[in-house]
């Protein structure tokens, strides 16, 4: 096995791991703030701490502690918790395209697409009126829509450019590898 090729970028860290005619394996990880469950847990820790002051000291009752509890950890799952931590692109040139999320709680969902289903690999620019990205998908034989590659990263251009790459020798495309970028 080669070295593998690392890029990172404040949200995301490509990882690709080639295995000498076998497979070649790429992976978008997610980073993770350290700042920001600190600040969370901080404004919960707060939010409680006022509410039992409402119950002691004002006489306020106790579901208002009850529902500061609940609350807060509401707030702490909803904005810490991250359900999605890795998705990866296996792909293996004689079979085909392996997709797998991870989770943070164990759990990995794999979608396999045979080779000789995947008519090509497309570099979509997805433009709304807010934000604009990149986004890799395939184009899948008997098959009316785009299948995503990456169902819920939108990782940088430079990161999958790469993939698109790999995708496209695998498939036998005979697409050029030019791509053009904006100034």
């Amino acid at each position: 096995m080669a070295d593998p090729s690392i890029i990172s970028n404040p949200r995301f860290t490509y990882v690709h791991d080639h295995h000498k005619n076998a497979v070649d394996t790429h992976h978008i990880i997610a980073r993770r703030s350290t700042l920001k469950p600190i600040v969370l847990y901080l404004i919960a820790i707060l939010l409680v701490a006022y509410s039992v002051f409402l119950h002691l000291e004002k006489g306020k009752p106790v579901t208002t502690v009850i529902w500061s509890f609940f609350f807060s950890a509401i707030m702490v799952k909803l904005l810490i918790w991250r359900p999605i931590v890795k998705e990866s692109v296996v792909i293996m040139p004689e079979f085909g395209v392996q997709l797998e999320t991870h989770y943070g709680s164990g759990r990995i969902n794999r979608r396999f697409i045979p080779v000789s289903k995947i008519l090509k690999p497309v570099l979509n620019e997805c433009v709304t009126p807010v934000t604009c990205c990149w986004c890799l998908s395939f184009l899948i034989r008997d098959e009316t829509e785009l299948t995503l590659v990456f169902k819920k990263f939108r990782p940088p251009l430079k990161m999958l450019v790469p993939i698109w790459k790999a995708l496209c020798v695998a498939t036998d495309c005979k697409e050029s590898f030019e791509i053009q970028e904006d100034g």
